[in-house]
């Protein structure tokens, strides 16, 4: 305690440059332990967006590709699928539900889905977690929309507020289906997943929004009014993917096997769990590289701990000698030098985790809205603690250094110095 005492004493008297060090540490800790958080929390959020569905099915392409557009709204189809396709496997004696989709348009950089009631009753996420209503109910009019958590939120909308849906994807467009506007009639609870950032609506009003177009653009001198639309027989031509949920999961590799061999047109079946792994095989090069920058930056600051103790040495040769001269042995000195540098390590650390969770009240609502990331505030986990441990017992063995230096320096030398 009283060498604690000491070093406590010591580091005050420095207060400046020893600010500045455990500053420097504890960015570095925030760093390492962000980038920890941000990984663990992008696993997390992609695991728990789809759970109890067996099978996607799309357009021939990439498992990923199908993966990404399909469940996490990112990117864009090769191909649709033809809804006589569709029916025709979604009639199989193995498929006990499907929930279909159609994607292509947006809402103000929102992306647009197409389903039907199927969604809202088989759809899970999560620890197969159902969707529910924080207000209002399910599309019932032709005209009516459900919208995500996120959505409501961020263009302040409520149940009743009128939407018009633009053509194709991004925040501004220039083709909107302005002439057939909807209604919000349901908001749905916030769930962490991409459905928070989506609007809904029906597989009819997608055709109905698209009536009177072809190839991207109004058909010149055609116009059907959202009236006149109402009064037509409204069946899909076709969906962008569907999601499969089987009365056994004994079957899945059956039913994938016969999508993927399907003659009237190419289509993959994938199963969601694989296609993520092969997912995660992707992204591990990027993982390892942000973990050897992380592992970088705290050695920069265990360097910058360093050249402080060393650069102070000659500073404090008189107060090493009046020590010895006072009783202390060459291995007190020693120890004077390593409890500086885990003082300075440990308050680092906590520092540093401290500004992390600061960082995270910030950043969650910035991240989850642009990014469709929900970063949750938790405790600490085991693995935070060890790099903590990791920090302060690195700590310990850079002050080492210095502190044999100071061990080796002799009484004499101490006091032959002038003030």
């Amino acid at each position: 305690m009283l060498i604690l005492s000491i070093a406590l004493q010591s580091l005050r008297n420095r207060r400046a440059t020893v600010l500045l060090t455990v500053f420097a540490i504890a960015v570095s800790v925030t760093l390492v332990l962000g980038v920890e958080k941000v990984r663990t929390e992008a696993k997390a959020s992609f695991a728990n967006t789809i759970s109890g569905t067996d099978l996607i099915v799309g357009a021939r392409s990439g498992a990923t590709q199908l993966l990404l557009y399909s469940v996490f709204r990112i990117g864009n189809a090769t191909n649709n699928i033809s809804w006589r396709s569709y029916r025709e496997i979604a009639e199989r004696p193995e498929v006990a539900w499907t929930i279909p989709l159609s994607l292509g348009d947006s809402h103000r950089g929102f992306r647009v889905l197409g389903t039907n009631h199927d969604y809202f009753r088989h759809y899970r996420y999560g620890g197969k977690q159902e969707l529910s209503f924080r207000s209002g109910a399910q599309f019932d009019d032709l005209f009516d929309a459900v919208i995500g958590a996120d959505v409501a939120e961020t263009l302040d909308y409520d149940v009743g507020d009128s939407i018009v849906i633009a053509h194709g994807l991004g925040s501004a467009s220039f083709t909107e289906h302005d002439d057939k506007p909807f209604r919000v009639s349901g908001i749905l609870a916030k769930t962490g997943t991409p459905v928070d950032r989506t609007v809904h609506v029906s597989l009819e009003a997608i055709e109905a929004i698209h009536i009177d177009w072809r190839g991207g653009a109004r058909v010149p001198g055609m116009q059907v009014s959202a009236e006149q639309v109402r009064e037509m027989t409204l069946r899909p031509r076709a969906i962008t993917a569907f999601l499969i949920g089987l009365d056994s999961r004994l079957s899945a590799f059956a039913v994938q096997r016969y999508v993927n061999q399907y003659r009237s047109e190419p289509l993959l079946a994938i199963l969601p769990g694989v296609a993520l792994q092969e997912l995660w095989d992707l992204m591990r090069t990027a993982e390892a590289a942000l973990a050897a920058i992380s592992v970088f930056v705290v050695v920069t600051g265990l360097l910058g701990m360093l050249t402080m103790l060393l650069a102070s040495l000659n500073e404090r040769r008189r107060e090493m000698a009046i020590l010895r001269s006072v009783g202390a042995r060459p291995f007190h000195v020693f120890a004077l030098f390593v409890t500086e540098a885990v003082v300075l390590a440990a308050a680092g650390a906590l520092l540093g985790l401290a500004m992390l969770y600061g960082s995270l009240q910030i950043a969650q609502p910035i991240v989850n809205t642009h990014f469709g990331l929900f970063l949750s505030i938790a405790p600490p986990t085991l693995r935070d603690l060890a790099v903590l441990g990791v920090v302060i017992g690195a700590g310990a063995l850079t002050g080492a250094i210095p502190a044999f230096q100071a061990y080796r320096r002799s009484l004499s030398d101490g006091m032959m110095l002038r003030t």
